[in-house]
């Protein structure tokens, strides 16, 4: 329907060099960070990003209170896909670190759709948050495969029973959830509402070429989702800084294209008209590959200098799960220890906007993470678009008492 994004797929890890930051206190009024970022196979060419803290981009009043994740029960695994294209466990996992995907199946609205999965993973992040739905303000269906054209967020409100909330869709691919999150935050740090829940869902196998061995490796289906509260103070806020980019001149490196067909009308002027329907996912791989390994290191650094920290405060790197290879390289050129990040792509694959919120709910529920953990999330892919935020996990509702049992929408 909407175009994706595809991961990084399989080009060879870039030689890199690591990123230096300045180190500060939690919310100074000017901070600069400088990261070293390689651009693409040039080795030998380098560019120094210098990111100072933008007005506007610093710390928001939203603190996230729980997390939940649904994914299908249905598995293919590297070594079933063997007897579908010619590929081998070996050089999946070589290549991308995916170890199996889960995937839809045939379509059923109540049990097996984009909303149903997105409705599970609300519905576990509100037991999680200890949150009502009738409480919810605000809904936020981050996806680029709905079931619906028009929308699919309305519907997974009204499963939930939120019928106090206003519902919309995002669209922004792998970077829909990071995207969400800070959309949801500005509307808790505006004063305009108390409680949002963003949700992350995409069926990325619905768009696969199942014969292309490039491409059906790499994608999964899934869901996760998050609840935010609003906070009184900053000091209690959970969103510390975030920055987001796009670039449409890139629009083209990753597409999932319009293609109908065509009906002549019997009209007195003959009129041509087109029955919708699309094409699969299209990607140049290799340009892809070095736009995220460039602009991923470089929009955490800016997220990272409107929080005013450094990495050294940061606990855990949580990226969109594309590919093993980007989060390894990523994690060099911030100069941050690979068993910071978090990952769970080997169990899932691509699963483009629910990727982030799915592996954020595993690390929460497992005990990795824990309350007050720092953590440095980024999301990157078609549009061409990426950004980062960095989150303190609040995990407590009662992070908001008594505040937000009175604070509410401005009375009319």
């Amino acid at each position: 329907m909407i175009k994706l994004c595809v991961p990084l797929g399989i080009a060879a890890l870039l030689a890199h060099e690591g990123a230096a930051f300045s180190a500060g206190v939690r919310r100074p009024r000017r901070s600069t960070l400088r990261a070293t970022l390689m651009d693409g196979d040039a080795v030998s060419s380098s560019s120094t990003v210098e990111s100072k803290a933008a007005a506007g981009r610093a710390l928001l009043k939203a603190v996230p209170l729980g997390v939940g994740s649904a994914a299908p029960e249905s598995k293919i695994t590297n070594d079933d896909l063997e007897a579908v294209v010619e590929t081998s466990d070996d050089w999946i996992r070589s290549r991308t670190g995916i170890g199996m995907r889960r995937v839809l199946g045939d379509y059923d609205e109540m049990t097996s759709g984009l909303a149903s999965l997105a409705t599970k993973a609300a519905t576990s992040a509100l037991e999680h948050g200890n949150v009502d739905p009738e409480d919810l303000d605000l809904v936020l269906l981050c996806t680029s495969s709905p079931d619906d054209l028009f929308g699919d967020a309305t519907t997974v409100a009204r499963n939930l029973g939120a019928k106090n909330a206003v519902a919309f869709d995002i669209t922004a691919a792998c970077s829909g959830f990071l995207f969400g999150t800070v959309t949801a935050s500005q509307f808790l740090n505006s004063g305009a509402y108390r409680r949002a829940l963003v949700i992350g869902a995409d069926a990325l196998s619905r768009w696969v070429d199942w014969d292309d061995r490039n491409t059906c490796i790499l994608f999964g289906d899934g869901a996760g989702a998050m609840v935010l509260g609003a906070t009184e103070s900053d000091e209690e806020g959970g969103i510390l800084g975030y920055a987001m980019h796009s670039d449409g001149e890139g629009h083209g490196e990753l597409t999932l294209g319009f293609e109908g067909t065509g009906r002549n009308l019997a009209t007195p002027q003959s009129t041509r008209v087109n029955k919708g329907g699309y094409s699969c996912i299209q990607m140049n791989g290799r340009e892809v590959y070095r736009f995220a390994t460039t602009r991923v290191p470089q929009v955490i650094t800016e997220a990272l200098a409107n929080a005013g920290i450094g990495t050294d405060q940061v606990d855990w790197l949580l990226l969109h799960q594309a590919n093993i290879r980007i989060m390894d390289a990523v994690a060099d050129r911030l100069g941050m220890d690979k068993e910071k990040i978090i990952t769970n792509l080997s169990e899932y694959g691509n699963t483009s906007a629910g990727s982030i919120p799915l592996a954020l709910d595993e690390a929460i529920k497992s005990g990795k993470i824990k309350k007050g953990d720092v953590i440095a999330c980024a999301g990157f892919g078609a549009g061409l678009s990426w950004g980062a935020a960095v989150i303190r996990w609040g995990g407590d509702e009662k992070a908001l008492e008594p505040f937000a049992k009175n604070f509410g929408p401005p009375s009319a």
